[in-house]
């Protein structure tokens, strides 16, 4: 590498093995702790790149990159923080950073990335318009991660925002297909138009799709579950996105499979496949970014204590379990699992016991069910119990077992009858065959999150 690399970090050991590694590689260094100190070396037109940490102690390096931008536009800055949001990913894209990575970083991709930042300084990096976040919202975002799976996913979705490709969200049921595309939306230059989501049912009689259309106003539309949809309709969404005209929206669509696998199987149209996977975006699995759970469990947690509920933390003992359980249900399951310990939890600290009682206590991520589909549901359920006993070895669960199971099966089930009624309670009341108020408040003591949506039976 040949060049200049102004390095601005407050910890000196980044700005030493930064400093060691990329004078080896052949570049001249100059590193400081202060922000004040790298607008200075930047006003006098020293340095080929940037390397800038965000929280700074004399301020935001995010903050910097605007002023960078508009005194030496072809200065190429990038961004390393310890704040591993995708917030932090979104703003260093929407202040023009040329790249971005999270603390912890891996070196040697650092140098890569730098070599090219390097190679690239000569030539005027297009830039799109930029906007401003709006203060709404971000710290709502539940897409919070440190791991590279995670910061992968935000780096695209940075890139995608703020272009007019269709996007395709994969992912299991629960990870937050849905709000990513809000996010994508409500960062990008269509977020003052509307984000309409849309299932199969709205777009099932002839004017389904005039309606849409006619709703979504040229903002952004999301198809829920696309590879639920039946052909006929499947070749609707094809001619709405062959629509000329000005008002064209955006299209987005969700998927808890491989579409990809779907169209191989006929159950997914080709040119409806080829239309939708402009960029597609897999969201990955909480077992598969075990890394984010604690991250997740502070930020539900937090959010609790914000809404009123008292402040809580895990003990290392529930922490373990959490990192333990296979969390089938993902992102959704965590976060309802959190809001429940912290209403009910007895003290500060939540005890294992008590996460037990929430979730059912799995300690091994395979399925509960090992005896095959024909096994009765009351011998997996003593299977279940016993282990549930052992785990405690010499000691007893804490009181109010019996309520505590009964919760455990009872949600449940509500929440299954509830999705295969599409969510209309009247009909799931009759389904369970309970009085429709007796519903309505075992709803309210479970904390059983309703959605209407198309029926599954």
């Amino acid at each position: 590498m040949d060049g200049t690399v102004l390095v601005a970090d407050d910890d000196r050991t980044i700005r030493t093995v930064l400093t060691q590694a990329l004078t080896r590689a052949g570049c001249k260094v100059h590193a400081t702790s202060s922000l004040t100190t790298l607008m200075r070396w930047v006003g006098e037109g020293k340095g080929d790149v940037v390397i800038s940490d965000v929280v700074m102690p004399d301020g935001n390096g995010l903050e910097m990159l605007p002023k960078i931008h508009q005194d030496r536009p072809d200065l190429p800055v990038i961004v390393i923080s310890a704040q591993n949001t995708i917030m932090t990913a979104i703003q260093a894209a929407e202040a023009e950073a040329y790249d971005y990575l999270p603390k912890p970083f891996d070196l040697p991709d650092l140098m890569k990335r730098t070599a090219k930042a390097l190679d690239n300084r000569n030539r005027s990096a297009k830039r799109e318009e930029v906007t401003t976040i709006g203060a709404d919202g971000p710290d709502e975002l539940p897409l919070v991660g440190k791991t590279p799976a995670m910061q992968a996913l935000y780096r695209l979705v940075a890139k995608v925002m703020n272009t007019d490709l269709p996007v395709l969200i994969s992912g299991e049921s629960g990870t937050g297909k849905s709000l990513i595309a809000r996010a994508i939306h409500d960062f990008s230059d269509r977020r003052t138009l509307p984000f309409i989501t849309v299932t199969g049912a709205d777009l099932s009689d002839l004017e389904g799709p005039a309606r849409v259309l006619a709703r979504v106003k040229g903002g952004t539309l999301l198809i829920d579950e696309i590879t639920d949809i039946p052909d006929e309709i499947q070749a609707r969404v094809v001619r709405m996105m062959d629509i000329p005209g000005e008002h064209v929206p955006r299209f987005m669509a969700t998927s808890q499979g491989d579409l990809a696998q779907a169209m191989e199987e006929g159950a997914v149209r080709q040119d409806l496949y080829y239309r939708l996977s402009g960029a597609t975006i897999n969201v990955p699995s909480l077992r598969e970014r075990v890394e984010d759970i604690a991250l997740l469990t502070e930020h539900f947690l937090q959010r609790a204590e914000r809404e009123g509920a008292s402040k809580r933390w895990l003990s290392k003992d529930a922490a373990e379990l959490f990192r333990a359980y296979s969390w089938p249900g993902n992102v959704r399951q965590l976060e309802n699992a959190v809001r429940r310990l912290s209403l009910t939890s007895r003290a500060e600290e939540i005890s294992r016991a008590e996460v037990e009682a929430v979730l059912g206590n799995q300690p091994d991520t395979g399925p509960i069910l090992r005896g095959g589909d024909s096994e009765k549901l009351s011998t997996s359920v003593a299977r279940h119990l016993r282990r549930y006993f052992d785990l405690h070895g010499n000691m007893l669960p804490a009181p109010g077992l019996y309520t505590r199971i009964l919760k455990e099966v009872e949600a449940p089930l509500i929440e299954i009858a509830l999705e295969a009624t599409g969510g209309n309670q009247a009909k799931c009341a009759d389904l369970l065959g309970i009085n429709r108020n007796t519903l309505r408040k075992k709803i309210t003591d479970l904390d059983i999150r309703v959605t209407r949506r198309r029926k599954l039976m």
